[in-house]
Order: C-alpha cells, then sequence, then structure tokens
C-alpha cells in the first residue's frame, strides 16, 4: 500500500520539479501529425458525445450505464476528458503535449475526491502516429503500479485513441484482451456534472 501511494505522489508531481512558470516559458516543441491529432479533438472543447462499447473481449463487467465523453478543460498543452459511465464520474483522461510526443493518463477518483489507488496510469507516444490516431503503450510507472497491484497481465496494455470528423474511439488492447468505447460527435448532449475530485 506505501508503494502504491509512493507512485500516485510521484505520477501526480510528475518527472521535474521546475517551477510553473519556468514551464511556461518552455517552448513547444512537437510533431505536426500529433499537433492536428490534439487540435482535432481540442476542437470538440466544451462539447459532450455519448458513445457505445462496440468491442468488449473477452467481456467484463464495469461498463454498464449510458457511456459519455466530455471534452472538459482544454489549453494548448493539455486536454481533460471525463469518461462517465452511468453515475460514475471516477475517470477522467488527461492527454498532455510533452515536448517530446503526446502522453494520456487515467485520472481515477473517488466519490469524495480522493485519488483512487490505481490512478495516473497510462502510456507516452513512441512514434509520431497519425493526425487521426495516437498510440500509448503503457509506462514504466504504469507497469510497477500495476505490478505492485497485483494485475501484471496490464503491463502490456496499449492505449489508443481514434478522432475523425464524426466518431471518436477509445481503445485498450493487450494480449488476449480488446476493449473499444466508440463516440458519435456528430450528435453533441447536455454536458454532465463535473468528474469527482474536480470542480465545476
Amino acid at each position: 500500500m506505501r508503494r502504491i501511494a509512493y507512485l500516485t505522489a510521484i505520477a501526480l508531481l510528475g518527472p521535474h520539479t521546475a517551477t510553473a512558470a519556468t514551464v511556461a516559458e518552455a517552448p513547444l516543441v512537437s510533431i505536426p501529425v500529433q499537433d492536428a491529432f490534439f487540435e482535432a479533438l481540442r476542437a470538440h472543447c466544451g462539447k459532450a458525445f455519448e458513445g457505445k462499447v462496440t468491442v468488449d473481449n473477452p467481456a467484463a463487467p464495469g461498463f454498464e450505464g449510458r457511456l459519455l465523453m466530455h471534452v472538459r478543460k482544454c489549453s494548448d498543452r493539455q486536454l481533460q476528458i471525463p469518461f462517465h459511465v452511468g453515475d460514475d464520474r471516477s475517470r477522467t483522461w488527461i492527454l498532455s503535449k510533452t515536448g517530446s510526443g503526446l502522453q494520456l493518463k487515467h485520472d481515477h477518483r473517488h466519490a469524495d475526491g480522493s485519488s483512487d489507488i490505481s490512478t495516473m496510469y497510462g502510456g507516452h507516444t513512441v512514434d509520431a502516429g497519425w493526425a487521426t490516431a495516437q498510440s500509448f503503450p503503457a509506462d514504466a510507472y504504469s507497469k510497477e503500479l500495476f505490478t505492485t497491484a497485483g494485475n501484471p497481465q496490464s503491463n502490456g496494455n496499449t492505449w489508443q485513441m481514434y478522432v475523425y470528423p464524426t466518431k471518436f474511439t477509445y481503445r485498450l488492447v493487450r494480449e488476449g484482451r480488446e476493449f473499444r468505447v466508440d463516440f458519435d460527435l456528430g450528435k453533441p448532449v447536455p454536458a454532465p456534472p463535473a468528474p469527482w475530485g474536480y470542480a465545476d
């Protein structure tokens, strides 16, 4: 438990201890196709969309109820996208430009706003990808977290995001497991409440 708490703290602090002013002054270095992907998603800022599970192999519980994604908070470097499952508002995808690619993190919270034991896992791009698709293999922090939590099979996770004019896809793949949710970008829906742990 202490090791998981330590890993969570490291993930939340990030790898650098630079001040906010220092980070703000750093040049924004990026790859054109990743910029295009990021901007295609940011174009939907403020909007929410309904989705459905299209692949769940092998089938696993936990995604019953209405599925909503909300492109809620946007800057030129980060997108915060809550993913609600019914009344469960515990999940937020955080997509960030790092200067060496794109990073995807999963912020998991409890209803009181506190962090779940398994939070801030995800990965970083290892190549340019495409303007419509990016892949995020599990990073070292995530593999350590999964192993410590007793889920070493998740060390092989790769998360993928696809954005097209009328569809956004979130996909998880690893050996023996595929999960996919497709969202209809052509039909915005009313925005849901803030995710747990985030202010309106």
